[in-house]
């Protein structure tokens, strides 16, 4: 859509300038096409800051305010990569991630040094790149970063160790209390599909998932998962906000690699079998 919508605004801009300039009884000729932007060198320049890792950086255009993301952060950003061939490579527009999950060592450490609205370019060498992995870009890659914004880790709530007196609790041991009232009054089935938000934590606090850390809302069928959702999301309307206390024989009963005892969540239903 991007390339279609560049190509239509280029021959609009054609058009316009043939009808400005007077008839001298030539054809009128479109201008020549830009010029393909040049790859940065590999080298990193004298005047680049260098970290003790080696990493060198260097502002292309300043960002806003002062607050820079830490590894436990989500942030949008979007970069294109340069190979040393003068090759590139480039990501999703507005790309998301967990800092604390960017395999590239000097990427994720220059994103640190960034602000908002900041371009940077960043030079790696192999170790803090690719590391020589196999079918990876070798030797050192020149990366173009522009951060968006910083997605803080969502806090913890403040009653995460229990819930409160007033929370509706059901006959299976399920407590839950409405943060934010939806809309309509149809409410899901087991058999249905929902679409959601969602954050959980451990009772101390430990945040173990979130799909608004990701970005990217979540879909399942509601009789797929663990106990305690599929009872209580059918409680809830579409738009609805609902925090759940889920007794562990309704989470994940003490499953190897799950989390363990009673589990927190905070849930916005946003679609029932594809209907918002």
């Amino acid at each position: 859509m991007t390339s279609h919508f560049v190509r239509t605004v280029a021959l609009v801009l054609i058009l316009s300038a043939v009808a400005l300039v007077p008839s001298t009884g030539f054809a009128q000729q479109p201008p020549p096409p830009a010029a393909a932007v040049a790859a940065p060198d590999v080298n990193p320049p004298a005047d680049g800051v260098k970290t003790p890792s080696g990493l060198v950086t260097q502002v292309l255009t300043p960002g806003t305010g002062t607050v820079r993301p830490t590894v436990t952060d989500t942030v949008k950003l979007s970069f294109v990569g340069y190979k040393k061939d003068g090759t590139s490579f480039k990501s999703p527009a507005n790309f998301q991630a967990s800092l604390g999950s960017i395999a590239l060592p000097g990427l994720a450490e220059g994103l640190q040094q960034m602000v908002a609205g900041e371009k940077r370019r960043m030079w790696l060498t192999q170790k803090l790149a690719f590391g020589g992995a196999a079918g990876k870009p070798a030797g050192p890659i020149v990366f173009d970063v522009e951060l968006y914004s910083i997605v803080p880790v969502p806090a913890a709530p403040a009653d995460v160790a229990a819930a409160p007196a007033a929370a509706e609790k059901s006959k299976s041991g399920l407590a839950s209390v409405v943060l934010k009232a939806g809309t309509g009054t149809a409410h899901p089935k087991r058999s249905s599909n929902v679409t959601v938000h969602y954050t959980g934590w451990t009772t101390d606090g430990k945040m173990f998932d979130s799909s608004v850390v990701r970005g990217t809302p979540s879909s399942f069928p509601l009789d797929g998962v663990i106990a305690g959702w599929t009872e209580g999301v059918q409680m809830m309307v579409i738009g609805e906000s609902r925090r759940f206390w889920i007794p562990e024989k309704l989470a994940y009963q003490g499953a190897d690699g799950k989390p363990k005892g009673m589990l927190v969540f905070d849930v916005e239903l946003l679609a029932i079998d594809g209907r918002q």
